[in-house]
């Protein structure tokens, strides 16, 4: 099988700083895979090159098999690659609603004159934007707040706002960057239900995490990241009793 994304060979520097070295590995269509690593071993890093925030030193990144190399984000997006966020960046005083619908511009096709002169290509866009948005919202499970501003919504409505406003781009590959950071444990569950739902609607998902009984009870493959470098990759089981995975978030013992 073909995979999704690809990198290989990664490496992306700051000045003398090494953030990312020499990093390879693959996403397969379908799958739930997850990045761990301790804090500053690069995931963000990772999950920016993939999204043409930063492009890279040297190596290259391949998504459903055209490179991504000298790519805006926009572009990106428009192949089918979106993202949250570590920290939420919702548009805190716009309805539910109204967010997931901004996350819809890369598939919209009426012109700006379109729009000034509300032709009805303008307003069969708009019908369809704020139809697909609904369906969004229902899907994650926040159906009953599509008028409240996103600021109003409790914690964890919030993460799964987000999610939604990304959705709502049609992408064959999400990436989650710490979703379930500051959540409790019954907003982890309902967000475990979302991310498999969101597998089996078609979609591929890829994660960063620090919540390990979350990353070993949802993710297929496991790649692991320490000062840049990968230490090791496999599933969930092989992962969690790799001597140098333990090492890297638990010290070497004396």
């Amino acid at each position: 099988m073909s995979s999704l994304l690809a990198m290989e060979h990664v490496t992306q520097r700051f000045g003398g700083l090494v953030a990312v070295k020499e990093l390879s590995f693959e996403v397969q269509p379908g799958a739930i895979d997850a990045m761990i690593g301790p804090n500053g071993a690069g995931k963000s890093t990772v999950f920016n090159l993939i999204t043409g925030i930063y492009r890279p030193t040297q190596g290259t990144i391949a998504f459903d098999g055209r490179s991504l190399t000298g790519m805006r984000t926009n572009q990106i997006t428009t192949l089918g690659i979106a993202r949250t966020f570590q920290n939420i960046r919702l548009f805190a005083f716009m309805s539910a609603l109204d967010n997931v619908m901004t996350g819809r511009h890369a598939r919209r096709h009426a012109t700006l004159a379109d729009s000034l002169l509300r032709t009805p290509r303008a307003r069969g866009e708009e019908r369809e934007v704020r139809a697909k948005a609904e369906e969004l919202l229902r899907f994650c499970d926040l159906a009953g707040a599509a008028e409240t501003y996103a600021a109003n919504l409790p914690y964890g409505a919030q993460r799964r706002l987000e999610i939604a406003r990304a959705l709502a781009s049609e992408p064959k590959l999400l990436l989650l960057d710490e979703p379930a950071a500051g959540m409790n444990p019954r907003e982890k569950d309902d967000l475990t239900a979302l991310i498999r739902r969101i597998r089996e609607s078609g979609v591929t998902i890829f994660l960063i995490e620090h919540d390990m009984s979350l990353v070993m009870r949802i993710s297929e493959r496991i790649t692991v990241l320490d000062h840049g470098e990968k230490i090791a990759e496999g599933p969930p089981d092989a992962i969690r009793a790799n001597e140098r995975v333990i090492e890297a978030y638990l010290g070497k013992p004396a």
